[in-house]
């Protein structure tokens, strides 16, 4: 398949107290055209940040990108102008976040904050602008369309305000969309109604998606593919089928073990002690050990190394270091 994003050894880090603090610590993936990226892990676990630095989206923050190379559509993106990266975003690459009601302006009807990215990408007149708008919230199943061009975000349901948000990501039919947790404040119904939404777009569009997200029932629904990631790490990457059949990594495990099965009797859900360190104390060695309960002395010490597998798999874990004969103990 042909490759639309590669990120390599991404490092973003902010400063606290005027000491940087790193995020990101070299994160690793691709994601090919068409295919829809999942990248799921706890809250804290870098997820947001990652995207965020794909779109360089840091003003106004501390936040800036320490090392590493974005390539989208074969271009760097760390080495571009804001200038530059403002004709991408919206036009080449679009971003769903996590809340409407932050993400749009309180103050804009709908109509106005749509139409200034397509008048600006496309370079439409109003009257085309408005008309473009128009279909492309028909598109995202919004009723009464050119009547919610005149409404104000308050004015609409939590659903609405997001099929609003995909619309207006897909306004100039962008190559790559990025999905940041895009069903969490939306009830159950709501959220199968957005996530069938943005299958059927992706597929007729044939978009690539990068899913962000900690619901592998998300996941397991609409990705090809699956980067697990943890204190700022990537820990394993594999196809979806291979992830829940054979999950490799401990945490990914402990990810996959703490969700509920229908019909399954449990006296409690299984779940994995204590938290995601804090970026400002890493513990030594592999940063999941302190809570694995298959650590050895060595995951304490070290940092594994990233062990690649068929199938275009990989997993960063001391455990696979030991079958191969690469560790001593």
């Amino acid at each position: 398949m042909e490759n639309l994003l590669q990120v390599n050894q991404l490092q973003t880090e902010f400063k606290k107290d005027d000491q940087p603090i790193k995020i990101l610590h070299g994160i690793d993936f691709q994601l090919n055209k068409g295919e829809v990226l999942g990248l799921v892990g706890e809250s804290g676990c870098g997820k947001s940040i990652t995207s965020l630095s794909i779109m360089r989206l840091f003003r106004g923050t501390s936040g800036k990108i320490s090392g590493g190379s974005i390539y989208f559509n074969g271009e760097d993106l760390t080495t571009l102008s804001e200038e530059s990266m403002r004709k991408i975003r919206g036009k080449q690459m679009a971003m769903i976040f996590q809340e409407p009601m932050t993400s749009l302006n309180p103050v804009m009807k709908i109509g106005e904050q749509m139409m200034e990215p397509i008048r600006l990408h496309l370079s439409l007149k109003k009257k085309e602008a408005k008309s473009h708008a128009i279909s492309i919230l028909e598109k995202v199943g919004i009723p009464r369309a050119e009547e919610i061009l005149n409404e104000f975000p308050h004015q609409l349901s939590g659903g609405m305000r997001q099929r609003v948000m995909i619309a207006m990501a897909m306004s100039c039919n962008p190559k790559l969309l990025i999905a940041d947790e895009p069903t969490t404040a939306l009830d159950v119904t709501i959220q199968a109604q957005i996530l069938s939404l943005m299958k059927k777009l992706q597929e007729e569009e044939k978009m690539s998606v990068l899913l962000i997200t900690h619901d592998l029932g998300v996941v397991a629904e609409m990705c090809d593919r699956v980067v697990v990631m943890y204190a700022g790490r990537v820990v394993e990457e594999a196809s979806v089928i291979d992830l829940f059949e054979d999950p490799k990594h401990p945490y990914t495990k402990g990810l996959i073990g703490s969700v509920p099965k229908i019909g399954e009797k449990r006296e409690k859900l299984d779940s994995i002690s204590g938290n995601v360190p804090d970026p400002s104390n890493m513990p030594m060695g592999c940063k999941f050990a302190p809570r694995c309960k298959e650590a050895m002395p060595i995951c304490f010490e070290e940092e594994p190394d990233t062990v690649s597998f068929e199938n275009n798999r990989s997993c960063s874990c001391w455990l696979f270091h030991e079958e191969r004969g690469e560790m001593s103990v």
